[in-house]
């Protein structure tokens, strides 16, 4: 956890200083206006003194777990929500981490459990529902995925994400058109949204409509140039279109080295 452990081991004598005759309350709030600020690290300072002063808010506990998950420190991060729905067993958001840091841990029966319960708990969370449809895409359940991202778009029409994995749902259903429509309509929510782009260059593609995949594989590189898997796409549909040289090139630029086998007439790409 570069710059976040040495920032852990901070002088106890300063902190303690600055902070020992600061009441619960106002240590509580002090820590969510750092973090707000974006001031990550002195909010870690001040959730890791709460804690070590033995006090308990179900808050304090969730965010640090958010801090901690953003550092890559995912089991630590699964052990202070866990802490944070014991202190609160309602409490919706801690749930809702939860089953994101499940998700990134491959636990992914686990993780629609706890998104489910942030849902019972909070029925209109449309970013609940929208990542339990990721979830259940995962785990092969396509059609409750579909429900879910319904639901989450119906909760919030102008939910670029939850358009987009609407898409992705569609488009592993074999149903093009509407997966055209939703990935489109997360593009005019959000122009910028690269990996849309993206899915809707391959569902162009998977359409038949090679000249518009390939500008929407453009689109998406414009918007970040080391899209290694939309560069190689578009040299696909570049080769397709009978553009060998400059597809190749687009595809070693993507996946790598091209070696090819004149023995047997074969293409091998070397990563």
């Amino acid at each position: 956890m570069t710059g976040f452990e040495k920032q852990s081991k901070f002088k106890k004598k300063k902190i303690s200083t600055q902070i020992s005759k600061t009441s619960k309350e106002e240590l509580i709030h002090q820590a969510f206006k750092f973090h707000s600020e974006g001031n990550i690290q002195e909010a870690a300072k001040f959730y890791q003194y709460f804690i070590n002063e033995g006090f308990k808010d179900h808050r304090v506990f969730s965010n640090y777990g958010a801090i901690l998950k953003n550092y890559g420190k995912l089991k630590e991060a699964e052990k202070w929500y866990r802490k944070a729905i014991e202190v609160n067993p309602y409490f919706a958001d801690a749930y809702y981490n939860l089953g994101n840091t499940l998700k990134d841990l491959d636990k992914s029966k686990e993780a629609a459990l706890s998104l489910r319960k942030a849902i019972d708990l909070q029925p209109n969370f449309a970013e609940a529902h929208s990542n339990l449809g990721n979830i259940l895409r995962d785990l092969g359940q396509l059609q409750d995925a579909k429900l879910s991202l319904n639901k989450a778009i119906e909760l919030n029409p102008c939910f670029a994400t939850a358009h987009f994995n609407m898409g992705i749902i569609c488009k592993d259903l074999g149903q093009l058109q509407d997966a055209e429509l939703s990935t489109r309509k997360a593009i005019q929510l959000k122009p910028d949204y690269a990996e849309a782009h993206y899915n809707l260059g391959i569902i162009l593609k998977r359409c038949g409509n090679l000249d518009e995949s390939i500008y929407s594989y453009e689109k998406a590189i414009e918007l970040k140039a080391d899209y290694k898997e939309a560069i190689a796409e578009m040299g696909k549909v570049m080769t397709i279109k009978g553009n060998y040289k400059e597809g190749l090139q687009k595809l070693k630029e993507g996946y790598g080295s091209i070696i090819f086998d004149h023995t047997t007439n074969s293409m091998k790409i070397e990563f």
